[in-house]
């Protein structure tokens, strides 16, 4: 095979030190190369030396498995002064029986000498700072629910149905009604009457569902648990502002996000941290949604493509995209919403969402690309698109019930 680089290095990364591999022509044999491993710390010290010892070694590549976070300090200091590409662990697996720590140096260095590795998406520090803040904020919002739903079965434990007739037990009704089981109140009738607006029409259902056995026990773990979701709370919150003051440079990209349906402000935060805002990393929508993980990867055996799985893609991003599907799937009379029902009748309520998620992520890139708001193409997109064979459709289904149709086209009409 061609050679692209003729020294180039591999390093091979774990949580207390790294393998280098620098892989150079050799002086005694035209065409063949020599390898040599050595061993490094993680501290920056230690990558600092490294550093000095590849550009010493001329290399013109060097090649990093991304191994969980750990390959961030080495990354960032010797991108500074050397050509360094990070590459998924899932496409250089060596060979099985033959892994070691050196040996996968050695192979990273060999596969980045003849260019058969793709380097994986990086982004600038100030997108990198916004990924961090859109991450956490997502962890932490999943931390809440998850508290909701231990004090959730706490209750269940008391015999308190709240949960079967509010539908969310830390709303302003909520709230009051479990602050005033933790100060002492155990009368079904007091606690129902502390019901807000809506809520207060089922006053006969809370009455029936506050009756329980609320002890000391279940008192101290709701009042935890209430303290540990207002922390939480406390917390995006401040993070919402953190983040909205690192959007200001996104801030057009942002706008132009918010006229998609199903997409809200938060999701499109998350989808710009994800992305970065700037498409021209990726050569076509083609490529931004297999990197999303929102289409379906290739199959095929003795000339037969089967069927696959979605990709797995960047975690963050596709639950933005499953969260904006959802939500366009409710929008109605859209084109996003057509979709969905029209897919899902024949695929499925679950395929039919990855494939809102495909359209919404194709809809961003031509969006982002040449800057242009969404243009929405309307619940009807599908009949008028071919208005006979809707018609042939619903005059089947009219025949299977028994009748006789009969088409008077109206005046005017499309």
């Amino acid at each position: 095979m061609d050679v692209l680089h003729e020294r180039c290095a591999g390093l091979d990364i774990s949580k207390k030190d790294a393998k280098a591999c620098v892989r150079t022509p050799s002086t005694k044999r035209r065409g063949s190369f020599i390898t040599h491993t050595t061993t490094w710390g993680s501290t920056t010290n230690q990558v600092l030396a490294l550093r000095d010892h590849l550009l010493a070694a001329e290399v013109t590549l060097v090649v990093i498995e991304a191994t969980s976070d750990y390959w961030k300090p080495f990354y960032y200091l010797l991108a500074e002064e050397l050509n360094v590409i990070l590459v998924n662990a899932r496409q250089v697996k060596n060979l099985p029986g033959r892994k070691t720590d050196v040996s996968d140096a050695a192979w990273l260095a060999q596969l980045g000498s003849h260019g058969l590795v793709r380097p994986s998406f990086v982004p600038d520090q100030p997108v990198r700072e916004l990924r961090d803040l859109t991450r956490a904020r997502t962890q932490m919002t999943r931390e809440r629910g998850q508290i909701a739903q231990r004090l959730e079965k706490l209750l269940e434990d008391t015999g308190i149905k709240l949960a079967a007739v509010a539908s969310d037990i830390m709303g302003v009704s909520g709230r009051a009604m479990l602050e005033a089981l933790i100060t002492g109140e155990r009368d079904p009738q007091i606690l129902a009457d502390l019901a807000r607006r809506k809520l207060r029409n089922k006053i006969p259902e809370l009455t029936e569902a506050l009756t329980g056995r609320f002890r000391d026990h279940h008192a101290f773990l709701a009042r935890l648990y209430l303290d540990q979701y207002d922390q939480l709370t406390g917390a995006i919150g401040r993070l919402d502002e953190r983040i909205e003051e690192a959007m200001a440079p996104f801030r057009p990209a942002l706008d132009l996000l918010d006229t998609v349906p199903g997409i809200n402000q938060a999701v499109a935060e998350v989808i710009i941290a994800e992305t970065g805002g700037d498409m021209s990393r990726f050569a076509s929508a083609g490529h931004l949604a297999s990197w999303a993980g929102v289409c379906p990867g290739h199959h095929e055996s003795a000339g037969r493509t089967k069927t696959t799985k979605v990709r797995p893609g960047n975690p963050y991003l596709k639950g933005a995209l499953r969260l904006a599907a959802f939500g366009a799937a409710r929008t109605k009379d859209t084109y996003l919403q057509a979709r969905y029902k029209r897919l899902t009748a024949r695929r499925g309520p679950l395929k039919a969402l990855v494939a809102v998620e495909h359209s919404i992520i194709t809809a961003i890139w031509h969006m982002l690309t040449d800057n242009v708001p969404y243009r929405e193409l309307g619940g009807t997109y599908f009949t008028q698109r071919d208005p006979e064979r809707a018609a042939r459709r619903a005059i089947t289904a009219l025949n299977q019930l028994g009748y006789t149709v009969t088409l008077n086209p109206i005046e005017g009409a499309a």
